[in-house]
């Protein structure tokens, strides 16, 4: 009988569905509470998914489909174990890891951004990690003080 219609796992094909690990910043792991439950669910979701994977036959399709949910699990449980909650400021006369910033731009532009954690992060919805340039100037700033980031000129307006 032809190999083509006999189902074996291998050792080649195992290989073929292993994801490189996603890579792990070397900054610390500095969180918000509402940042550490995000982890907490993502981290449910990939267990959640890798054990629907699990159920299926077939071994190929079964390995297939739980690589990513098993790389995601593998990550998410470094990132919640590494997770350093951070309290959210007291002092609202200096930007700092937790507080929202709002400042203008040469161009005239002014944008608000909370800073976070690094998982957290989403500046289309308004929050930027506080290992980015913006915040890493920002921070320890005070209203009205002046920052530049690459060619752009920034004053902070108004820390909340």
């Amino acid at each position: 009988m032809s190999v083509a219609f006999v189902k074996e796992e291998s050792a080649e094909a195992a290989q073929e569905t292993l994801l490189p690990d996603r890579p792990v910043s070397p900054h610390p792991n500095l969180v918000t509470e509402d940042g550490l439950k995000a982890l907490e669910a993502q981290l449910q979701a990939a267990r959640d998914a890798y054990e629907t994977a699990n159920a299926i036959e077939d071994v190929n399709e079964r390995r297939r489909q739980s690589a990513g949910p098993l790389r995601d699990a593998r990550y998410f449980t470094e990132r919640v174990r590494t997770a350093q909650v951070m309290p959210v400021p007291e002092d609202k006369s200096v930007v700092a890891f937790g507080s929202t910033v709002t400042f203008s731009r040469d161009d005239g532009r002014v944008q608000t951004y909370r800073v976070v954690g690094e998982d957290e992060a989403d500046p289309k919805a308004g929050s930027i990690s506080y290992v980015s340039p913006v915040a890493g100037a920002l921070s320890g700033k005070a209203v009205g003080d002046l920052v530049t980031v690459g060619e752009q000129e920034l004053e902070i307006v108004r820390i909340s």
